[in-house]
């Protein structure tokens, strides 16, 4: 077991964060199809493939001997759907979030990047 400090603390927020999200594509799958740029084919399929690549990278980052590759998984996940991010900016409606969380989210993104380049190495 790692010792507990501020970065295996850190790195077991990510984990469950991933997890939960991945989950939440099974959930309320309906959400993450809205999402979607229309040039993305087979919205439902790639919302569950999406789903149990971050269950599994979720899960990955719990273990020191997937630790490193799951990191690098996610992100390579957080490049893949960025465009859905901007896409949902784009094409946002009443029923979005607040158009400030939505641009939030942008440079967010490279943060959830970096968050997970901490733990490659």
């Amino acid at each position: 077991m790692e010792n507990l400090d501020a970065k295996t603390i850190s790195l077991w927020i990510m984990a469950t964060i991933y997890t939960i999200a991945g989950i939440l594509h099974f959930v309320i799958p309906k959400f993450y199809m809205r999402i979607m740029p229309p040039w993305i084919p087979y919205h439902k399929l790639m919302v569950q493939f999406s789903g149990i690549a971050e269950i599994a990278l979720g899960l990955g980052l719990f273990f020191p001997q997937t630790k490193v590759l799951a990191a690098w998984g996610v992100v390579f996940l957080l490049i893949a759907v960025f465009p859905a991010n901007v896409y949902h900016f784009q094409s946002r409606t009443r029923k979005d979030p607040p158009t400030w969380a939505l641009i939030l989210r942008l440079p967010l993104q490279l943060l959830l990047i970096y968050w997970a380049y901490t733990f490659t190495y």
